[in-house]
């Protein structure tokens, strides 16, 4: 696949199955700074879980409060920068290993999917590699909307003379071949800002993934996204959405709103301080309201000028009231969003919810009540070695970031000049020549 414009982030090389390999992620988020240093191990089809290679078994972790990001986007560069830091030294020191690179999640940046496709005249009687490579060098993607990068490129499927969602043409008989391919883009410069936060750090960075394909590679079981799916994560400032049908990553957005916005509503609503409302969100909230919610009290740190802090106890139907709002606003966005889309029946009506959100009490019952019938929990699969208290919904992001290397190969995407050969002499005439000379004889 060729694309107009310059090629802002790194394309991972695919992992060999046969080879081992010790990779570090970060998952930068609005509310969490997450570091995991791993080792991969290959493991035979047996043992491994669909689609995966190797067997990731972490021997780091660093986990930190983020600090200069809102919305998934850097807005204070040093503290963002601080952060990071301290999560990748946390890391570090576990895994007695210095990180010279990492694999970085995407979770701002307006992302906003795509659909391409292309066709070419098969020269032979049956698809051959050099057919399949004509057809994605006849995909191409002019980036009409300026400011944003391309963050995947990713085929759902080929088709030949007409027969689609064929996953692998070589060897079949037909006159047309075509793909069709989704791509995954993200503002610019908020992949620039958390390149740049990250590099000052010293750090390389390998790839960036976005959020909504990385926590649907961590938490998806069996068939699920063959039959159809939607990957909720409910992160601190942002829920994405990520859908998979027919194997793959068809589609893809976020919101700018999440728990954080929760917790502003407890504070506001209680008089109270910030940390003393995620406590209230974390210990007593609850979507759903009981009999018993009127009879049962929580203590509220309340903010008095005149005599400090005052103590004062309200009923937990009270804080119910508070949250409830707003989880079926966002629950109701994710509805809106996915109608909107036209991907809602390729979702097949399933949704997996995931992230530091999914664990508020009652989310899954007011799910099934907003969104879909069939709702389930997503906690990260297939990783040795993380201890109980981030094996939770909230570490799906970093633990698919773990799984990405094994998925790298699948994409497609080759970054070009808007028709200037590049300096190295890979993509002059003489070359495209050669290309031409070697698939034509």
């Amino acid at each position: 696949m060729s694309w107009r414009g310059p090629s802002l982030t790194p394309r991972l090389k695919p992992l060999s199955p046969k080879r081992g390999a010790v990779i570090s992620v970060l998952d930068v988020g609005t509310s969490k700074i997450v570091c995991l240093v791993a080792e991969l191990v290959p493991v035979s089809g047996g043992e491994a879980l669909r689609g995966r290679t190797h067997k990731a078994r972490v021997i780091g972790i660093g986990h930190q409060r983020a600090r200069g990001l809102k919305g998934g986007a850097v807005v204070d560069l040093e503290a963002a920068e601080n952060s990071i830091r301290l999560a990748v030294d946390a890391a570090e020191r576990m895994a007695r290993v210095e990180i010279q690179s990492v694999i970085v999640s995407m979770t701002g940046g307006r992302l906003k999917s795509g659909s391409f496709n292309a066709e070419v005249t098969l020269r032979g009687q049956s698809v051959v590699e050099s057919d399949v490579r004509r057809v994605f060098e006849a995909m191409t993607f002019t980036g009409s909307e300026p400011g944003r990068s391309v963050l995947h490129s990713l085929p759902t499927g080929f088709a030949i003379d007409g027969t689609r969602h064929i996953r692998d043409p070589h060897g079949m008989i037909g006159q047309r071949l075509g793909v069709d391919m989704h791509v995954l883009t993200s503002d610019e410069y908020a992949i620039r800002n958390l390149m740049l936060a990250i590099e000052r750090c010293h750090i390389g960075v390998e790839a960036v993934v976005a959020s909504p394909y990385a926590s649907g590679l961590a938490v998806l079981v069996d068939d699920e996204a063959e039959m159809g799916v939607a990957v909720v994560d409910l992160g601190g400032g942002t829920t994405s959405v990520g859908v998979f049908s027919n194997g793959a990553l068809v589609h893809a957005d976020a919101v700018a709103v999440g728990g954080n916005h929760i917790t502003m509503d407890i504070a506001r609503g209680l008089s109270t301080g910030i940390n003393h409302a995620e406590r209230l969100k974390t210990l007593y909230g609850s979507t759903l309201a009981s009999p018993s919610d009127d009879r049962e009290t929580v203590a509220v740190a309340s903010v008095d000028e005149v005599n400090g802090d005052r103590v004062s106890h309200i009923p937990k139907s009270q804080l119910v009231r508070i949250i409830r709002p707003r989880v079926e606003e966002i629950l109701e966005l994710v509805r809106d969003r996915l109608k909107a889309s036209g991907f809602a029946e390729a979702a097949g009506r399933r949704i997996v919810l995931t992230g530091g959100g999914a664990e508020l009490t009652g989310l899954t019952e007011l799910s099934r009540i907003v969104v879909s019938k069939q709702v389930r929990i997503g906690r990260p699969l297939g990783v040795q070695g993380l201890p109980d208290a981030v094996k939770g919904p909230a570490f799906s992001v970093p633990v698919g970031l773990l799984v990405y290397p094994q998925v790298a190969g699948l994409e497609h995407f080759e970054p070009r000049s808007s028709g200037i050969a590049l300096g190295t002499g890979t993509d002059g005439y003489f070359s495209r020549m050669g290309r031409w000379f070697k698939d034509s004889f």
